[in-house]
């Protein structure tokens, strides 16, 4: 920790000039948000003031964190760079790749031996270039980060969609693509679209039945899944500081199912008293210093509506418990109602399932909450009438609450512990019976429910609520049963009803833990091997890209002519190829199989003009590459969105391919292209896109003189001799056009290194 301790001293030394500064350049009060993303300015000059939603900002991230499935291919790229150290503060987890099947103990004994080559890379190039390793069985990422590495005001980005978990101590965190945790860890600026603000105050306060997790799902009734796309969701007011640290993290975390950039509360009180409780009271009286700082200024919330896009209001003494689902996180049910809905809809009422935990929900608060209840059950003679499993997120949740007792409880319950991973709430879940189909309701205390998540079962209604609310429902068996209202019939045949959920923010003996599964890396790295087997079929060492041979492009096959909606998924597909997001060609397997051929309305069937036959995509670009031939693929609108998956640029740009040119692209997407070295173009003329012909030779003129803002042009040379010349775009500067002809932007930084 003293590295990321003197990481955070820097942070602070300087924190209030900065704020101070881009205040004045504002001429504003500043919220949270904007004081954080300004003192994180990769140039350091609050003189580029960005107007929010229109302009693309450099910044300097203060760490890194990688989950184990997007770790392979970012750490395989940075070896590239030619650096022997990670130029920022980085970690590594295992969490993704353990399948949750029947307890802890046997899952993550099994997980080690599947996994055993991965977790051998990841550990060993963790160890070489100075970054922190945890092991199978330490944790969730987010809540390992929330433990140890979380700190206010700081800037973090992470290989997973829910990194927000971390605004519940103050910090910026958002989810990217390894590609960025690459240029990142090599010491380049991270690029983001400077965001408009959603504020949210929190007023009233908590009690009874009602969670920190019922804030999150009463904001996604509101805003919907699509309603945070380009927003930083800011919380404020006396209610928001009136949640744990813990409970501000579930919070942010689940955030990200509203599609908000991230999420985010100031630091106060509860924050200090969690960062103490975790071993960080240094940096608790660090942050004290800068105070004033790490919340928004006091303008700004007393008139919340000058200073954020959008304000939503929630008064936390009359919030509900809520239940959301099924099959999307915002479809939300205040309690009273549910019961109704679930009858109207025909959604099957028994409840066959209750999962709690998760990086969500598996705080000390949360799991003391959820125990209260179920020792009501046992000392009120009920039995659990649905299957219980508890998720831990990391070894010192587990070992804590092991410690006081809560994991008998469980137990006496007929509660099952799972490893300390993701589990069920990634679809790492080998559920028995799953694969019959049959429609039934499971309920768990996740983040995300949508068709097949859990279990790879369509017709499995999942449906999101508190671990308090999940245990209740998990005693009775029935979705209809609210335990605000209901009795349940015990054992001997009498009425009882279960008392309102208690539980604390803290262990009051501390936080204790034999073993947390950290890995600290060698200090002289340079000693160490990175292991790879040659013979692997999930790991693959790169090779670096070639560089541009300095002339324009002739002769090239036309690989697919994509027609509508071509996102990274139908580009780079996961499910059965996440064990290959650590061999380059491997996964390129799957190149393109899902996007839909523009002359037969099939997928994964093109002309292979070498041989006139039709094939699979991979295949024929791969008869291309032999034969030293490259090829463009042809898209339409907003070309790659949807996951940031570096895969779907990287796995072109291996087996040949030598430019993307669509009608527009989806901005990380086309990032990523550029990053490796691709040419991302842009009919200029949208309508030109229906010149593109099957058997058409492509020409790509004017890379002699590629410059920032200069359109280039195609030729199509058709089979009937004639030929099509139109111009096509690019939104390259002079840096990416410098990754162009180097051949992508990791051989410029090994360059750069004299590597």
């Amino acid at each position: 920790m003293a590295f990321d301790l003197d990481m955070i001293k820097k942070v602070y030394s300087n924190y209030g000039s900065k704020v101070d500064a881009a205040r004045k350049v504002v001429g504003k009060p500043l919220t949270l948000t904007e004081k954080i993303l300004y003192a994180h300015l990769w140039d350091g000059n609050a003189s580029t003031a960005f107007k929010r939603g229109a302009d693309y900002v450099d910044f300097a991230p203060d760490r890194v964190a990688m989950q184990d499935a997007t770790a392979q291919m970012a750490l395989l790229q940075f070896m590239q760079a030619g650096r022997p150290q990670v130029a920022v503060p980085s970690t590594v987890h295992c969490d993704h790749l353990i399948q949750a099947e029947v307890g802890a103990d046997k899952d993550l004994a099994t997980a080690n031996i599947q996994n055993k080559e991965v977790y051998d890379f990841l550990s060993s190039v963790s160890n070489k270039y100075g970054l922190g390793f945890w092991k199978p069985g330490a944790g969730i990422i987010h809540q390992v980060v929330l433990e140890n590495y979380a700190f206010p005001g700081g800037m973090m980005i992470g290989t997973d969609s829910h990194t927000p978990n971390a605004g519940g101590l103050g910090m910026i965190a958002i989810g990217v693509g390894g590609a960025d945790a690459c240029d990142v860890m090599a010491g380049l600026a991270w690029e983001l679209k400077f965001p408009k603000l959603i504020g949210i105050k929190l007023t009233g306060k908590l009690s009874g039945w009602t969670s920190a997790k019922d804030v999150i799902l009463k904001v996604a009734g509101i805003l919907t899944v699509k309603g945070g796309t380009g927003y930083i969701v800011e919380y404020f007011g006396e209610g928001a500081r009136s949640l744990s640290a813990t409970g501000k993290g579930t919070i942010c975390n689940m955030g990200a199912e509203i599609g908000a950039t991230t999420s985010i509360f100031g630091y106060d009180e509860k924050s200090e008293a969690y960062l103490r409780n975790t071993a960080r009271a240094d940096i608790a009286d660090l942050a004290n210093a800068v105070k004033e700082h790490l919340t928004g200024d006091d303008e700004v919330y007393n008139n919340p509506e000058q200073y954020f896009d959008q304000v939503i209001e929630i008064n936390l003494s009359e919030l509900e418990p809520h239940i959301n689902g099924p099959f999307t996180p915002d479809l939300a049910w205040p309690i009273s109602k549910f019961a109704a809905a679930v009858k109207e809809n025909g959604w099957p009422a028994k409840l066959d399932v209750g999962l709690i935990g998760s990086c969500t929900n598996s705080s000390y608060e949360d799991i003391s909450r959820a125990a209260s209840l179920a020792q009501q059950a046992i000392d009120k003679n009920l039995i659990a009438k649905s299957e219980y499993t508890i998720t831990p997120g990391s070894e010192q949740v587990r070992y804590t609450v092991d410690r006081d007792g809560f994991l008998d409880t469980f137990g006496q319950m007929g509660g099952v512990v799972l490893a300390n991973a993701c589990g069920p709430c990634i679809g790492q879940w080998a559920r028995h019976g799953a694969e019959k189909q049959e429609k039934n309701s499971i309920i768990t205390s996740f983040n995300r429910n949508f068709a097949k998540r859990a279990d790879g079962n369509p017709n499995t209604h999942a449906f999101v609520a508190s671990p308090e609310m999940v245990t209740a429902l998990a005693i009775a068996g029935d979705l209809t049963f609210n335990p605000l209202t209901d009795t349940l019939t015990n054992e001997k045949g009498e009425q009882v009803k279960l008392d309102e959920p208690k539980g604390w923010e803290l262990p009051a003996k501390g936080f204790a833990v034999e073993d947390a599964g950290y890995q600290a890396p060698a200090e002289d790295g340079s000693k160490v091997d990175v292991l790879v087997d040659p013979k692997s079929s999930r790991l693959q060492l790169l090779d670096p890209f070639k560089a541009w041979e300095g002339t324009d492009l002739k002769g090239l096959k036309l690989l697919i002519k994509a027609k509508g909606k071509c996102t990274t998924d139908h580009i780079s597909m996961a499910g059965p190829w996440l064990k290959f997001r650590g061999h380059l060609d491997n996964i390129s397997n799957n190149m393109l199989i899902g996007a839909i051929n523009y002359f037969n309305d099939k997928a994964d069937t093109v002309k292979n003009q070498l041989t006139g036959e039709y094939g699979p995509v991979p295949a024929t670009q791969r008869a291309y590459k032999a034969a030293g031939i490259g090829s463009v693929v042809v898209g339409d609108e907003n070309y790659g969105e949807g996951s940031s998956r570096e895969h779907a640029a990287m796995e072109p740009r291996h087996l040949g391919v030598r430019a993307i040119l669509v009608k527009s692209f989806a901005r990380i997407h086309e990032t990523n292209l550029k990053k490796q070295g691709m040419l991302a173009l842009t009919f200029a003329n949208p309508a030109d896109y229906d010149k593109v012909q099957e058997d058409d030779l492509i020409d790509i003129i004017g890379l002699n003189d590629f410059a920032p803002g200069k359109s280039l042009q195609i030729v199509l040379h058709h089979t009937d001799g004639s030929s099509d010349t139109f111009e096509v775009n690019h939104t390259y500067n002079e840096q990416q056009i410098e990754w162009f002809k180097a051949g992508g932007a990791l051989n410029i930084i090994r360059k750069n290194m004299g590597a």
